[in-house]
């Protein structure tokens, strides 16, 4: 099948194209303002389907406006008609064209154009009406506010907001491309471009889910993500819009900004370094350990933790704590539950609160452990007492 994407080198397209790649038995034409009249003649004469995504939103003149995206459309859709076999096509529109402004009015009648192409050939004709995209490759102060803000605060530069409370409706690329990806899977189907009836009309389509943020919450939520390498507070990533948003913002980081180094607390033990920490789920820590050197002997009443041994050998022992004042011998100290574990095994040990514990490097090289606690360390409020085990 071949497909024809035009704006192939836009934000869209390129995203596009990017899981069109994925599909077997897809050739894709990608027509951008660097490809000539006579390759896109070519490629219209020959496409099964079209994604019409090209047009011009930013132009210096207002006539831009409507030769980038209604002469165009209608170039476009000429050309096809012309043909015996007139394939579908689904053109990439607004919800501006609901308004009375030059890029509004341009888009509606690119619109009209398309329709007008469905009904005087019978192709299956599709549009879409886009509010705000926002992913991976958007363009800062060009495509969406989205990516103004995660260039800018991932490079410390100011934003400006004139209004905090104004809210902006959001959809994601990804979504975007699902849903274009599944027309053209309908067309390869059974009741795909060769059908008739139903298959073979205008169809009006938007994209779920929108996310409705304000730009204040939008220009917190990044500066959030920018501030993790020092708090190294997670967000909330069970909401799909802070998921997608911060996929998104690491995307702006220069290409010698990706790594960064954790705080470690060293001393005559080793290294402990804390390492993602989350109201959510807790926080994660790693330690390096030295060779005959004991770790922990502690307790916690709430907190709750596990311990992974990454590489080394250890023994990790651990007691449910009891005085042993006043008590009945069969009440006395309890006896002590031992583990070896080793970084071969990538075996986890659940610590329950009211257990002391402690982890003991017994081989000859450093014990790297990963530990997870239910909780976030909070040095007002510990939850830490020591017992040995």
């Amino acid at each position: 099948m071949r497909v024809l994407v035009t704006g192939s080198r836009g934000f869209i397209g390129r995203n596009l194209i990017a899981h069109l790649q994925h599909l077997e038995d897809v050739e894709i034409f990608g027509y951008d303002i660097d490809n000539t009249p006579e390759q896109l003649e070519a490629w219209l004469a020959q496409a099964d389907f079209v994604y019409h995504l090209a047009g011009v939103n930013r132009p210096k003149r207002e006539e831009e406006f409507f030769e980038g995206n209604t002469d165009f459309t209608r170039a476009i859709c000429q050309r096809l008609a012309r043909r015996a076999d007139p394939p579908p096509m689904l053109l990439s529109s607004s919800i501006q064209a609901e308004l009375d402004n030059p890029y509004g009015r341009s888009k509606r009648l690119a619109e009209e154009a398309v329709m007008d192409y469905a009904r005087e050939t019978g192709a299956r004709a599709i549009i879409y009406r886009l509010t705000n995209v926002f992913g991976k490759w958007s363009r800062p102060n060009y495509n969406t506010v989205v990516a103004t803000f995660c260039y800018n605060i991932a490079h410390d530069l100011p934003i400006t907001i004139s209004n905090p409370n104004h809210e902006v409706r959001l959809i994601h690329i990804d979504d975007v491309v699902r849903a274009f990806v599944s027309e053209l899977q309908k067309d390869r189907g059974p009741e795909g471009q060769k059908g008739s009836g139903p298959e073979r009309r205008v169809l009006w389509r938007t994209v779920e889910p929108e996310f409705p943020v304000t730009l204040g919450r939008l220009a917190e939520l990044i500066r959030s993500f920018r501030a993790m390498r020092q708090t190294l507070l997670t967000p909330d990533f069970s909401d799909p819009f802070i998921k997608k948003l911060y996929g998104m913002y690491l995307t702006y980081l220069d290409e010698d900004d990706f790594a960064y180094d954790l705080t470690q607390r060293c001393d005559e033990r080793g290294c402990l370094a804390e390492f993602i920490k989350s109201q959510h789920f807790g926080q994660i820590f790693v330690s390096r350990t030295k060779p005959g050197v004991t770790r922990g002997n502690h307790f916690h009443h709430t907190k709750a933790e596990k311990f992974l041994v990454l590489e080394g050998e250890a023994v990790i022992r651990f007691r449910k704590i009891q005085s042993d004042r006043g008590q009945r011998p069969e009440r006395q100290r309890s006896e002590v539950i031992e583990y070896r574990v080793s970084g071969k095994e990538f075996r986890v040990l659940d610590i329950p609160p009211g257990y002391t514990h402690n982890i003991e490097n017994v081989g000859d090289t450093d014990v790297i452990t990963l530990f997870w606690a239910s909780e976030i360390f909070d040095p007002e409020a510990p939850d830490t007492y020591w017992e040995e085990v």
